[in-house]
C-alpha cells in the first residue's frame, strides 16, 4: 500500500481505501466499459449468501416449534408482506412486489453489513495474493446504488405500462399533474420527466452517501489506532480508536439496518405510485 517502501500519510491511506479494483483504467470522468471488479464480487456473493440463507430455511422449514433462524426469517416475512400490503393494493402485483422488497432488504443489509469488518482485514488478504486495491462495501459504491435504484425505476415503468396500458401510461405522462389541457402537455411531461430523474437519483444517493459517510469514519477511527505508541498521546490514540470504533460499529449496526429498510420502503412507494392514476 505505501509507496515506494514508506509508511502511507493518512491521505495516501484514504485514497487507497477509496481506490477500486477495476478491470481497466479510466479513461474519462464517465466511461461505461471500466467496472469495479471488487463491487461486483461483494455484491454477488453476498447476493448468493442471501439466497443460500433463505434456501436452507425453506428446505428445514416446520409446522412445529420454529427453531430461531426460521423465527427470525418469519418475522422478516412477515414485516415485508405487511408493508406491501399498505402500500401496494394489488393483491396480483404483492405476488411479485413482496418477494422483490424482501430481497431488497436483505441484500442490501447484507452489503452494508460489510462496513462492520474491520478497515484492514480484506484489503491485507488481498494484498497476500496481488490485489492492491479492494473495496468491501458494494453500497459505498455509486455505481451499485444507482444501478439499484435504476432496476426499480423499470420495475416501477413496466407496472405502469402494465397497469394502465401504454395508451393510458403516455396519456398520464402529458395529463398530470396540471390538468388534460393540451397547452399545459409540455409542463405536464416535463414535470412527469424531472420526477422520475429525481425520484431515481435521491434513491440511490441516499443511500450511497450513508454508507460512503461511515466507510469514511471507519477509516478515520482506523488511522487513530495506526497512529498509537508507547507515549501518552499514543496510548491515548489507541483507547480512543478502541472505544470511537466500539461505539462507531454499534451505532453503525442501526444505520446499515435503516439504510436498508428505507430503501425497501422507498422501493414498494414507488411502485405503488405506479399502480395508482392521477
Amino acid at each position: 500500500m505505501a509507496a515506494e517502501g514508506h509508511a502511507p500519510s493518512a491521505g495516501e491511506y484514504i485514497v487507497h481505501h477509496l481506490t477500486h479494483l477495476q478491470n481497466k483504467k479510466q479513461a474519462s470522468i464517465v466511461d461505461f466499459t471500466v467496472f469495479n471488479l471488487d463491487s461486483i464480487f461483494y455484491a454477488v456473493v453476498l447476493g448468493v449468501i442471501g439466497c443460500f440463507l433463505f434456501w436452507r430455511v425453506a428446505k428445514t422449514v416446520t409446522s412445529g416449534v420454529p427453531g430461531r433462524m426460521q423465527a427470525a426469517v418469519e418475522l422478516l416475512v412477515e414485516m415485508v408482506d405487511n408493508q406491501a400490503k399498505g402500500i401496494v393494493h394489488n393483491a396480483h402485483s404483492r405476488k411479485l412486489v413482496a418477494p422483490l422488497a424482501l430481497t431488497v432488504f436483505v441484500w442490501i443489509f447484507l452489503m452494508n453489513a460489510m462496513d462492520l469488518l474491520p478497515v484492514d482485514l480484506l484489503p491485507r488478504v488481498g494484498e497476500l495474493v496481488g490485489i492492491h486495491y479492494m473495496r468491501v462495501v458494494p453500497t459505498a459504491d455509486l455505481s451499485v446504488t444507482m444501478g439499484l435504484s435504476v432496476s426499480v425505476l423499470i420495475v416501477c415503468l413496466v407496472y405502469n405500462v402494465k397497469i394502465k396500458g401504454i395508451g393510458g401510461w403516455v396519456h398520464e405522462l402529458f395529463a398530470a399533474p396540471f390538468g388534460d389541457k393540451p397547452w399545459l402537455y409540455p409542463f405536464n411531461f416535463l414535470m412527469q420527466i424531472i420526477e422520475f430523474v429525481a425520484k431515481t437519483v435521491s434513491h440511490g444517493m441516499r443511500l450511497f452517501g450513508n454508507m460512503y459517510a461511515g466507510e469514511l469514519i471507519f477509516m478515520l477511527i482506523a488511522l487513530m489506532g495506526g497512529a498509537w505508541s508507547l507515549s501518552a498521546t499514543g496510548i491515548g490514540l489507541a483507547i480512543g480508536h478502541i472505544i470511537a470504533g466500539t461505539a462507531w460499529a454499534i451505532f453503525h449496526i442501526l444505520i446499515i439496518t435503516l439504510q436498508a429498510f428505507v430503501f425497501m420502503m422507498l422501493t414498494l412507494v414507488y411502485i405503488g405510485q405506479a399502480h395508482d392514476a392521477h
